[in-house]
């Protein structure tokens, strides 16, 4: 791999100057910010309607709260008065959801005069966003992706004939329709077992006002191990310039959760990773993408579910690998310079859960032993573990945040198997 770390301050960045201003409040916000203070020491301005638990009382956060962090003219507004209040500092605003990520979009010609914004366009962003547009992209690229069926839920619109087998996915093609849609047993990814079963889902979405599209796929057979992870960054010339791979070793069972990686181990994977870059350049692409796939494991080809437009909630796996995603974004964005592409080779274990938690869960010897060697060479990774920001009250923060993590597989995934769930 290409040599990607630098020393706080370094790659003529003057880390006086540089200001990281971050949306949202998750734990891939404090995963940015600790990797934001490790390249350049720097603190970064986190905007949001709270201070959740990862970036609460953290000494490398500050905090600009709003009243209501779901308006995102409250949201544009605070964005506006931080640039007014750091007339001197370069400012680089990230964002690490769907919605917030449309927001800045949508914004651009507000903020652009003020802050370095890293985004793709917002028709690009419409396009790539939309589960359903993405999978005919694929298709088009020679990128397999599960057979999929769109149902719309504008006015009147009948319900489309699914001759897929049971059981299916059904899940919102864009995340940022279904942001703020709520209806009991709403969960971010259904596991649909009958027709029946699937319209009901149906009139719930109705009956809650969605006025979006749903897609219906095929469920690719495999449990979490299948599951890959692609983070890349494109800078403004095209050219991507990060790529890193990870295999999913575990992933949240909670309805609100399901599907986020929980446990993964970096890797190279040059087949892969080909496949993420044809999109990539065919599109147009700019800025950081995180790719969801899986192996399907009666074929061995992988199936892309999505891509996601920004660096992903477990984005600290790429630093803890040794290619610090940051420092592209900055040479990019803020330096204005072209960077070496990185292809990241190094194996870490990065894991958000207890190691014994995550060894009862890997089932699989060969991945069992694999994650073991890594535990026991140290090369081990947790994004809140982070020792220039362990208060007391942080320390008990990640101490709390390992429990609930087991009280929650205990009650959402409570029976590993071989077989998957």
């Amino acid at each position: 791999m290409t040599q990607a770390s630098a020393p706080a301050g370094g790659h003529g960045t003057d880390a006086r100057a540089l200001q990281p201003v971050i949306l949202g409040a998750d734990i891939g916000v404090y995963a940015l910010a600790r990797s934001f203070h490790e390249q350049y020491g720097v603190t970064s301005v986190v905007v949001a309607g709270a201070a959740l638990g990862p970036v609460q009382h953290s000494q490398i956060v500050e905090h600009e709260i709003v009243a209501d962090g779901h308006d995102p003219r409250q949201l544009v507004d605070r964005l506006l008065q931080v640039a007014h209040r750091l007339p001197d500092r370069r400012l680089l605003l990230m964002a690490n959801s769907d919605w917030l990520v449309r927001v800045v979009v949508e914004h651009r010609t507000e903020l652009e005069p003020f802050y370095a914004v890293p985004f793709l366009s917002a028709d690009l962003l419409a396009r790539i966003s939309d589960k359903a547009t993405f999978a005919e992209i694929c298709a088009e690229l020679d990128i397999s992706v599960p057979r999929t069926i769109v149902q719309s839920f504008g006015a009147d619109e009948p319900d489309v004939p699914v001759d897929l087998e049971y059981p299916l996915i059904a899940k919102a093609a864009s995340s940022a329709d279904y942001q703020d849609v709520e209806f009991e047993g709403k969960k971010k990814v259904f596991e649909i077992s009958s027709a029946d079963e699937l319209a009901a889902l149906w009139r719930s979405l109705r009956a809650a006002g969605y006025r979006g599209r749903f897609v219906v796929q095929e469920l690719v057979p495999g449990d979490d191990t299948q599951m890959r992870s692609v983070t890349a960054y494109v800078d403004q010339r095209g050219v991507v310039t990060l790529s890193c791979c990870a295999h999913v070793l575990l992933e949240e069972h909670t309805p609100s959760g399901l599907g986020n990686p929980a446990a993964m181990v970096t890797y190279r994977d040059d087949a892969m990773l080909e496949q993420a870059h044809r999109f990539l350049t065919a599109t147009g692409y700019v800025g950081f993408a995180n790719f969801d796939v899986k192996v399907d494991p009666r074929t061995g080809r992988f199936r892309f579910f999505e891509v996601n437009p920004r660096i992903g909630r477990n984005n600290y796996y790429v630093t803890a690998a040794g290619a610090n995603p940051v420092r592209f974004v900055v040479e990019d964005r803020i330096e204005n310079r072209a960077v070496d592409p990185v292809v990241v080779d190094r194996e870490v274990l990065y894991s958000i859960l207890p190691h014994r938690l995550l060894l009862r869960y890997v089932r699989d010897p060969q991945l069992a032993a694999r994650v073991r060697g890594l535990i026991r060479a140290g090369a081990t990774a947790h994004p809140l573990r982070y020792r220039k920001d362990l208060s007391p009250r942080r320390r008990f923060y990640v101490l709390a945040a390992a429990v609930n993590q087991v009280r929650k597989f205990r009650r959402w995934y409570p029976e590993p198997t071989d077989t998957g769930f």
